[in-house]
C-alpha cells in the first residue's frame, strides 16, 4: 500500500486549535519538571515548542532537524542537524514534536537522546508507545493537516457546484 492510500482521512488542525493543545500538552508538563530546556523535532515541532517553552518559562530551545515527510510520503528518517553537544543524552531535557506517526522519527529522537521526556500533541496508534505524554490520539489512516500546510481561501457555496439540468 503506498503511502497516499495509507490515509483515508484528513483532520484539518487550524491555528487556535493547534494552540489551545499546545497549552493542553504544557498542563499535562509541568509536574513532569523542571526541564533543562526543549529539543524541538524541526520542523513540525517548532511552533508547539514556543507555545509549551512559554508556559513552562523554558528559554533554552534546541532544534533536531530531521527528514521524513514530503506531503504525505513518509520515507526513512534522516538526521539533517543533531541537537547541540549541551543536550548530551538528554538527560532533563523535553523532546517535543507535534506528532508521532508511524514512530520513525520518534525511534531516530529516542534513539539520540534516550533520557529525553519525549512529548507530542497528537499521537496515532503505530508510534503512540514511543513518547511518553500526548494530548489527542488519532487513528492511523488521518492525516492531519497543520495550519502551516494549508491557508483559507474562497471555496463556491455547494449549490453552485451541483450539475444543472441538461
Amino acid at each position: 500500500m503506498s503511502t497516499v492510500e495509507r490515509y483515508k482521512k484528513t483532520y484539518p488542525i487550524s491555528w487556535e486549535q493547534l494552540h489551545r493543545d499546545a497549552k493542553a500538552l504544557a498542563w499535562r508538563l509541568v509536574d513532569a519538571g523542571p526541564w533543562k530546556g526543549i529539543v524541538a523535532i524541526t520542523r513540525g515541532g517548532l511552533v508547539p515548542a514556543a507555545v509549551v517553552a512559554r508556559e513552562l518559562d523554558i528559554r533554552v530551545i534546541e532544534t533536531l532537524c530531521v527528514l521524513s515527510y514530503a506531503w504525505k510520503d513518509q520515507g526513512d528518517s534522516q538526521v539533517a542537524k543533531a541537537a547541540a553537544a549541551l543536550v548530551g543524552d538528554g538527560e532533563g531535557w523535553l523532546l517535543l514534536d507535534d506528532l508521532v506517526d508511524t514512530g520513525k522519527t520518534a525511534r531516530l529522537a529516542r534513539g539520540l537522546l534516550p533520557k529525553a521526556h519525549f512529548a507530542s500533541i497528537y499521537a496515532k496508534p503505530e508510534g503512540r508507545p514511543l513518547v511518553e505524554t500526548f494530548v489527542t490520539e488519532v487513528s492511523q489512516d488521518t492525516w492531519i493537516l497543520f495550519p502551516w500546510d494549508s491557508e483559507s481561501q474562497f471555496v463556491q457555496p455547494i449549490v453552485k457546484l451541483k450539475p444543472g439540468p441538461e
